[in-house]
């Protein structure tokens, strides 16, 4: 199948130079969507390679539409997780109620996928690298636009201009902190702390996901395949966020042990397995909302701009679909301030629609007090006898713009 993209408005005019900071999902995404429309892209990753990796991740609605369009669908479909079981469990570690996960999540059938988020970042890196230039082991020092481009200076001391910087650089973004100000004023905390790591399956798991919860706690072991490894989740509700652990694994690896001391099931083990795990990503739960995304020639795209949070279990979704808005729009509008325009009025309300997701995420999986949690373990036993959920609408409320195949 030809891929098919944004239509180019075909010039005599020289290439833009577009610079990306961050090679993760939207990085690449719009890299291969830039270069499709005639742009020389330069890929800027503070890692040493492209990483593996990562919890996995969903792929939805208008975001299936992106990746057929790319080509990679078959490929994703080939790397689907295909989860059989999600099964709750009581504070005793006893079965509350065991579901299909499309009865949990809801969704399409057979069109949404689920992937590990290594998988689907090697699929966008494979089809990119030979077309895009990437600059491992660096990252963006400083940036200044008083000329007639961004001149930026990397970490590495090299210096390099360009005639736009796309910041794709995750949730905690220096490019969005380097032009908009400390994350805090963007940040909208979710009321959740989470410690994600891998340990050995010794549980005999396989293709299923195991969620334990009390009131305002909760602990996930996720077999993704028949692998000898698992995915741990430990999760707890807080008030006010732990700014004085966030920057120090020890103190994070303390705070998790107190929480969940005392805690019944598997979850002794898991905090064991945290102690020695060596991929430990410890962060805050929330949301990057901002009241506009671009300034000057520089832009943000997917959680950098706006991350709705693993509540949604829309993060790759928007930053697949954002990229793709924000490349035709800049395929369509040789201005840049008209492009980013464009590109705002194109996803924000999509935007705001999967943000709003995070309600539903929180209470189906995290509910605070006995009360919730005795209603959301009603209505998980009542999902057995119900009709089979529909899609959310969110996942496919974005009509993408008019394409033409590629030449």
């Amino acid at each position: 199948m030809t891929p098919t993209g944004p239509s180019m408005n075909v010039s005599a005019t020289r290439k833009r130079k577009v610079l990306i900071s961050g090679a993760s999902i939207s990085g690449p995404a719009l890299a291969y969507w830039l270069h499709r429309s005639g742009c020389a892209v330069t890929v800027v990753e503070k890692a040493g390679a492209p990483r593996d990796g990562g919890y996995p991740i969903d792929v939805r609605g208008t975001a299936t539409e992106v990746v057929r369009r790319m080509g990679i669908l078959p490929q994703l479909r080939d790397a689907h997780i295909d989860t059989r079981r999600c099964t709750f469990l009581d504070a005793d570690g006893g079965e509350v109620a065991s579901l299909t996960s499309r009865a949990v999540a809801g969704g399409a059938e057979g069109q949404d996928l689920e992937v590990r988020r290594g998988d689907l970042a090697a699929i966008l890196y494979a089809m990119v690298r030979d077309d895009v230039e990437f600059l491992f082991d660096d990252s963006i020092a400083t940036l200044d636009q008083s000329g007639h481009g961004v001149d930026v200076t990397f970490h590495s001391g090299q210096r390099r201009t360009f005639d736009l910087v796309v910041g794709s650089d995750g949730m905690h973004s220096p490019t969005r902190g380097s032009l908009f100000g400390p994350e805090e004023q963007f940040h909208h905390y979710l009321g959740y702390c989470f410690a994600v790591f891998t340990m050995p399956n010794t549980f005999g798991l396989s293709r299923e996901l195991m969620v334990w919860n009390t009131p305002g706690k909760a602990a996930a072991l996720y077999a993704v395949g028949d692998d000898d490894e698992l995915h741990a989740f430990l999760n707890f509700h807080r008030p006010e966020p732990p700014v004085d652990v966030l920057r120090d694994p020890g103190a994070q690896r303390d705070l998790v042990a107190t929480v969940f001391a005392g805690a019944g099931w598997e979850v002794p083990r898991m905090v064991n397995a945290m102690h020695d795990a060596d991929d430990l990503f410890f962060d805050t739960a929330g949301q990057i909302r901002m009241p506009h995304w671009s300034s000057g020639r520089v832009t943000l795209v997917g959680d950098a701009a706006y991350a709705p949070s693993f509540l949604t279990g829309q993060g790759s979704s928007l930053a697949l679909v954002g990229a793709y808005v924000l490349a035709d729009a800049l395929a369509r509008n040789r201005d840049h301030t008209a492009a980013f325009a464009a590109y705002e009025r194109g996803v924000r309300k999509f935007v705001a629609m999967n943000q709003a997701l995070v309600d539903n995420g929180a209470a189906t999986f995290f509910p605070t007090t006995a009360r919730a949690l005795e209603q959301r373990n009603t209505m998980l036993r009542g999902l057995d006898t119900m009709p089979s959920a529909t899609a959310r609408p969110a996942h496919s409320a974005l009509a993408l713009p008019e394409f033409a195949p590629m030449p």
